[in-house]
């Protein structure tokens, strides 16, 4: 015990130092710094039989840290690191968890949605088994106990497991009703509630809804992505890779094709966040074609027109309109 207690009396300066050196380093702050990552070949993660694709189709991802002393000191040092308030990267009342949780939500309706958009345009044999519905957020003013991660099993007793079904009970609710919801979480149910409020003229208890499918396809198709991959940004990529593969038209021709664009069951393409990072990466890495939702090409437009990126970018608004394309 002695000496114990002399080698802290001896070494007591070093010991305080350490533990400030060990704070500053590993404590985090509350901010998040993004910067762009690289791209990650999709073909890789698709298997169907033993097809192969002739070039590549790559996600470009970003590169996000939650910000310590040193990351932040030296994202000040690289112009293409930025800084962000967590305020700006979290939504409203959301934690970090919560955040993770809601983008890997996100990850699992991408690569659903991705599936089921690309058989349906290579027309083969795609059915939805079932449908389950997430709350993915939770709005700053609605008055509810549901929780980010539940699956919602049941509405005052009706059954539920799309976003139709949510909106038509709802609609038949007056502003004020307190309904009862049935979710699943962790494998055990809990009975939950929440007032209805209106938006835009339409019944709603405040949360952003995620929807997964259990599909069956012909040909079998696995898809594995890696633990650290999440968001919805993926969505036209891997639409296109698997409507490729399932074809066989030879759509890449041996290109590195990029992009980027989140992608509904119908095909339709959405907007994306962080469009100048990905932007930045397809560039660094000189892709052949860089595909980008309208609805956010006047913003990576100006991008490229800011750093004078050699890239060809290609506006889409549908998983038709990238094919298309890609025919020429």
């Amino acid at each position: 015990m002695k000496s114990i207690k002399s080698f802290f009396k001896e070494n007591i300066i070093f010991i305080i130092i350490l533990i400030i050196i060990t704070i500053i380093t590993v404590c985090p702050l509350p901010y998040y710094v993004q910067s762009p990552g690289g791209l990650t070949n999709v073909n890789e993660k698709i298997k169907v039989g033993d097809l192969k694709i002739n070039g590549s189709y790559n996600l470009t991802y970003i590169n996000e840290y939650k910000a310590t002393l040193p990351i932040l000191i030296y994202s000040y040092i690289k112009k293409d690191f930025d800084i962000y308030k967590k305020k700006d990267i979290l939504l409203d009342n959301e934690t970090d968890n919560e955040y993770n949780l809601r983008d890997k939500l996100f990850l699992d309706e991408s690569l659903s949605n991705a599936v089921v958009a690309a058989y349906k345009k290579a027309n083969k044999k795609v059915t939805i088994k079932s449908n389950y519905l997430y709350v993915g957020y939770i709005l700053e003013d609605s008055k509810t106990d549901i929780k980010v991660g539940d699956r919602i099993l049941s509405i005052d007793g009706n059954n539920v497991s799309t976003k139709e079904e949510v909106n038509e009970l709802l609609s038949k609710n007056k502003i004020g009703d307190k309904i009862k919801i049935t979710v699943l979480n962790n494998n055990k149910k809990y009975e939950r509630s929440a007032k209805i409020y209106n938006i835009n003229k339409k019944n709603v208890i405040g949360f952003i809804p995620i929807e997964v499918y259990d599909y069956e396809t012909k040909p079998k198709i696995n898809i594995e992505m890696s633990s650290n991959e999440s968001g919805s940004s993926g969505g036209l990529m891997l639409s296109l890779a698997i409507y490729d593969i399932l074809t066989k038209k030879d759509l890449a021709k041996g290109r590195t094709i990029a992009g980027t664009g989140t992608i509904d069951k119908e095909g339709n393409v959405g907007k994306i966040g962080g469009i100048k990072y990905k932007i930045k990466t397809a560039a660094k890495n000189k892709v052949d074609v860089f595909f980008v939702p309208k609805s956010n090409y006047k913003e990576a437009n100006s991008v490229v027109k800011k750093f004078n990126l050699n890239i060809n970018l290609v506006s889409v608004k549908t998983l038709e309109d990238a094919i298309t394309y890609l025919k020429k």
